[in-house]
């Protein structure tokens, strides 16, 4: 993550939104347990710790939510990120992370109960015999093995036998949803492994895309309605069902945001999203892309709308939120997206080339100002409108 200077204002402002918010977070009387949920076990694990440097819009709105809203979130997403770090640790070739991305879906659902050694050893300290690469022989050290794997990565794999353990102490309904988040994401995670194992090639039409994108993401979205609706009283005055479908479309969007402002160096590691239908018919190929080509532009524009229409969606399904902090944790995220969007579509195929991202600063100007007005539902509303 980038880092950028601030003043001393800025940052005790900043920090004091926060700490507003931590001091609630575990007494707060908008979130309640039910059903047969029972009282969740203190963590062994300090998820906001291992959280921070591997996300962004997603640290901060986690951050803000209630303690037992928290918990089951940021767990899911530490053991999603954890996915992520196995399948795109490309210094261990393609079978073996299929292998252990297996064998990690089955730890989360409680079925394996040695991948936390597994990963270490596999992924973090030792060679494995089977593996050669054409840039070096011999014993592979912990720098080599963690190509491309930052050290927040480097510290979910050390850390996974105790998110997963505390994955246990979450209440059994919380575990069954994240459970069947996970299972979900670990199979859209692997699907992308197997995908492009023949080399550089493009998703075959915009359907296959639309179901990438639930895997991985519009998925997350409706894990985060269930939980709601469980655990938040006066959560919204809408149906659950509307709730799970604008919350889906939240996820989607996000994720074209990711793969709009990815789609330069996931090009040049062999990987294209964009519809091999959409680029045939303007005639080109995926390997085209790599140049940058005027006629790729009407159909990047394409996915931009079809990533702001999700944005909308997030954006609708904030404004039905009642509790003020669930709402400012729920918005975060698409306000970050709408201005890469913007981004994106200032820098035209630049975007393919060198990568686009929201300076920090303004990332905290979006936080100072969404949690000063506790993100109001008026100003939401002219925001949707200005969309």
């Amino acid at each position: 993550m980038e880092n950028e200077r601030k003043g001393a204002g800025s940052r005790l402002r900043d920090a004091s939104h926060f700490r507003s918010y931590d001091r609630e977070s575990s007494g707060s009387t908008e979130v309640t347990s039910r059903g047969s949920d029972r009282a969740e076990q203190p963590l062994d694990v300090n998820e906001l710790e291992l959280l921070k440097p591997v996300s962004r819009s997603f640290y901060l709105s986690i951050r803000l939510l209630p303690r037992a809203l928290r918990e089951p979130v940021a767990l899911a997403y530490l053991l999603a990120r954890t996915g992520d770090t196995i399948a795109d640790s490309n210094a261990v070739a393609a079978e073996k992370r299929i292998e252990l991305l297996d064998r990690f879906a089955r730890a989360i659902a409680g079925k394996d109960q040695s991948i936390g050694k597994a990963l270490k050893d596999l992924l973090l300290s030792k060679q494995d015999g089977s593996q050669s690469s054409s840039r070096s022989r011999g014993t592979k050290t912990l720098q080599d093995l963690s190509s491309g794997i930052t050290e927040g990565e480097e510290a979910l794999l050390e850390s996974a036998e105790k998110i997963l353990r505390a994955l246990k102490n979450l209440s059994r309904e919380d575990q069954r949803d994240v459970r069947e988040l996970l299972a979900i994401i670990t199979r859209g995670q692997r699907e992308d492994l197997t995908r492009w194992s023949g080399g550089l090639a493009a998703l075959a039409h915009a359907q296959e895309l639309l179901d990438y994108t639930y895997l991985v993401a519009g998925c997350v979205g409706e894990f985060w309605t269930r939980v709601c609706f469980r655990k938040v009283q006066s959560f919204t005055a809408r149906l659950e069902a509307d709730m799970l479908e604008l919350g889906t479309n939240y996820g989607r969007g996000l994720q074209l945001v990711n793969i709009l402002r990815d789609a330069g160096s996931d090009l040049r590691a062999g990987r294209c999203y964009f519809p091999e239908d959409e680029l045939r018919a303007a005639d080109l190929s995926a390997s085209d892309l790599l140049d940058a080509p005027a006629a790729f532009l009407p159909i990047y524009s394409r996915w931009i709308s079809e990533a702001r229409a999700g944005l909308d969606a997030g954006l609708e399904y904030a404004i039905a939120i009642n509790p003020a902090r669930v709402r400012v944790a729920t918005v975060l995220p698409a306000m970050i997206g709408v201005r890469t969007l913007s981004l994106l579509e200032e820098s035209g195929l630049d975007a393919l080339r060198t990568r686009v991202k929201v300076p920090r600063s303004e990332v905290r100007g979006m936080i100072a100002s969404t949690t000063i007005t506790l993100a109001s539902q008026s100003r939401l509303r002219r925001a949707r409108a200005q969309l």
